[in-house]
């Protein structure tokens, strides 16, 4: 038994999106069906979209960063009800018993969480992401979303939001603290809105200066060019912290260089190359070159009732269903301040 609802879909690689039905499982005890009032559009939907992350499932429905209102509950759901406003995020299931899943970073599950769009459920059945009207979910993957913040701001939060609050707050990021954002796009503002709030004292690092008052009024205190080779001479041994949101190659030693002692680089975007970087460059200031993975159903909670108690949602343009293949091209040219979201009411419409 299923359900069907509205989508839109990529037919094959590379294909514009264009809109379709499909079929959405009746609930089992666990479920949770929402009806998905906004969706985020990620850079990885765009990767996935083109197989730039290897063979793709298709169609593919794509989106991971998912508010909306809960629908219906499965018999045996206590934590939510009708009405309540609800997030999916990265991903809806995961085996829920190896050391990782029962630490709370079912991400790292050892049997491999299962990804909101493009995989294949522990049931067998294709997952289909936000670009819908509707979604079901296992409960235990579904957050609630405070009152403090609309659904549209929401919506990015679930995979922009956590993806900088869980190394920002792992790494210390705090008062005392001075903290670079590499990158002011879709990641690199909420990192900046996220770090103040959290009373670290912030720098934006940028290929230009073209975004700085941007930057400054999301609450950086500084703002760099790293086109300009001064900037990281003028700028060594400042920074307890760097986050890395920008998916290209970086000069990672002139980076590192800009540290403390003892200070840390963490990278939460994916360049298609490889980085490199001298082994002294870590070694001369007992420096960390880290990454970091979105965050557990835990800490994603704890994301969303931080941003409601301090106001912060992301930077949106909310467009129609119909604008979607406009607005991947927009995202790849970097022309979107700074997050798209698909109004799904127009999905089907």
């Amino acid at each position: 038994m299923s359900t069907t609802t509205h989508a839109i879909a990529a037919p094959s690689p590379g294909a514009p999106l264009s809109p379709t039905t499909i079929e959405r499982r009746d609930l089992r005890p666990d479920d949770v069906l929402i009806d998905i009032a906004y969706a985020g559009i990620c850079h990885s939907d765009i990767h996935q979209v083109k197989e730039d992350w290897g063979t793709a499932i298709f169609p593919m429905v794509p989106g991971h960063e998912i508010a909306g209102v809960v629908a219906a509950v499965g018999s045996a759901v206590t934590k939510y009800q009708v009405g309540d406003r609800v997030g999916v995020g990265c991903m809806v299931d995961s085996c829920g018993e190896c050391e990782y899943c029962v630490a709370g970073t079912e991400q790292f599950c050892v049997k491999g969480n299962v990804q909101t769009y493009n995989a294949v459920g522990f049931d067998g059945e294709n997952t289909y992401g936000g670009y819908s009207r509707q979604v079901v979910v296992k409960d235990a993957f579904v957050c609630r979303i405070p009152e403090g913040i609309g659904l549209d701001v929401a919506a990015p939060l679930l995979c922009a939001g956590i993806t900088t609050y869980s190394p920002l707050n792992r790494w210390g990021a705090g008062p005392g603290k001075k903290v670079a954002v590499v990158g002011l796009g879709g990641l690199g503002h909420l990192a900046v809105k996220i770090a103040v709030a959290m009373g670290a004292e912030v720098t934006v690092l940028s290929q230009s200066l073209k975004k700085q008052e941007d930057g400054l009024k999301l609450g950086a205190k500084d703002y760099f060019a790293t086109g300009d080779p001064s900037t990281f001479q003028a700028l060594r041994g400042r920074f307890d912290l760097i986050l890395n949101t920008v998916s290209a190659t970086l000069p990672v030693d002139s980076y590192l260089g800009m540290l403390r002692v003892g200070g840390a680089m963490v990278n939460v975007g994916a360049p298609g190359e490889p980085l490199s970087y001298n082994a002294f460059s870590l070694l001369g200031g007992n420096k960390v070159l880290a990454g970091s993975m979105i965050g557990g159903i835990a800490e994603t909670q704890e994301m969303l009732d931080f941003c409601a108690e301090h106001g912060i949602g992301a930077e949106i343009e909310t467009i129609s269903a119909d604008q979607v293949n406009v607005a991947y091209e927009r995202v790849e040219n970097s022309d979107v301040r700074y997050r798209f979201v698909i109004d799904t009411a127009t999905i089907g419409a």
